[in-house]
């Protein structure tokens, strides 16, 4: 099976240099290597002409639409490969990474994605810990990542991780990630919708541990700092995840949806129990928090509405 390998960057041509090396060192080769690049980043644009054909099957395309979902669609337009996996450039992955993916999709033609854990250091500390719930999206629409922390036997999973997953191109055809997510950069929960997609086509996801890609958490140049609160970057990563949710849950589990993400929430996209629990340690910043995921999940059900008025019409 031919593997194609999409790597999105925007000025980390350090980090880039080192997830390079690393698909140079894969046990079983790529047999293409796309690198999106944007517009405006010289930088890395000259950084790409300087490296030497032999390295590796290089290739580079161009985009001018600021955000990871823009740059990876740019890819799967131009990809070659019957597999084509993905990952980050300020990501590494291990020697095997090609090779066990590539093992899963010869073992069953009903897999449609393969992912794996990605080993996240802050400098040389490795963030330790095991999660045995891994990729899931329970009815309710509460979604479980938990890439980072997954152990033991394969399994299949309702979502994967965009520094660590592959598809079959034959399973995703014309699908493509979607462009109505907010943010200028790294449009947390891109994959959700593409992924459960997927599996109400009736493919299979699978998450295998043993998969891995050594993942060093870099700068992101846009409004989402990663570990500092920004309304913005909330406001965003709510507004995808809501928005990819109400896509894929039925009337009765959006009612439901509806009200546990209001009433209850999660530490990043708090409802009034997760507010009333950090409260005594946050503060004023908790409120903060609170106000941007109403407002994400409000946007999030605007853009649902939108859209589902924008296709009836185009029906009639």
């Amino acid at each position: 099976m031919k593997i194609t390998v999409i790597v999105p960057t925007y000025r980390r041509t350090k980090d880039l240099t080192r997830c390079l090396e690393a698909l140079q060192k894969q046990s079983r080769p790529a047999d293409e290597v796309l690198v999106v690049v944007r517009d405006t980043d010289n930088e890395t644009r000259k950084f790409l002409e300087a490296i030497a054909p032999s390295t590796l099957p290089l290739r580079t395309t161009t985009v001018s639409i600021p955000g990871v979902v823009a740059a990876m669609n740019a890819g799967l337009d131009i990809a070659q490969g019957a597999i084509v996996a993905f990952t980050d450039d300020d990501a590494a992955p291990h020697s095997n990474w090609l090779a066990q993916i590539e093992s899963h999709f010869l073992a069953d033609a009903q897999i449609a994605g393969v992912g794996g854990r990605d080993w996240v250091y802050h400098g040389d500390r490795l963030e330790d810990g095991i999660c045995p719930v891994v990729g899931q999206v329970h009815w309710f629409g509460r979604v479980i990542g938990n890439h980072h922390q997954g152990m033991g036997k394969p399994r299949e999973v309702d979502v994967l991780k965009g520094v660590n997953m592959s598809f079959r191109r034959s399973a995703i055809g014309k699908l493509r990630f979607d462009q109505r997510m907010l943010g200028t950069g790294a449009q947390v929960h891109f994959e959700v919708a593409f992924c459960l997609t997927l599996k109400r086509a009736g493919w299979k996801l699978i998450y295998d541990p043993q998969i891995g890609v050594n993942h060093y958490p870099a700068q992101r140049f846009d409004e989402d700092q990663r570990q500092s609160f920004n309304y913005i970057a909330v406001a965003n990563a709510v507004h995808n995840e809501t928005l990819a949710l109400l896509e894929h849950l039925s009337p009765t589990q959006q009612l439901a949806f509806g009200l546990w993400a209001t009433l209850v929430g999660t530490r990043d996209a708090m409802g009034l129990v997760q507010f009333l629990r950090f409260l005594p340690n946050e503060g004023l910043l908790a409120g903060q928090k609170l106000r941007a995921s109403w407002h994400g999940r409000w946007r999030g059900w605007r853009t649902w509405q939108s859209s589902n008025k924008i296709l009836s019409l185009w029906r009639f």
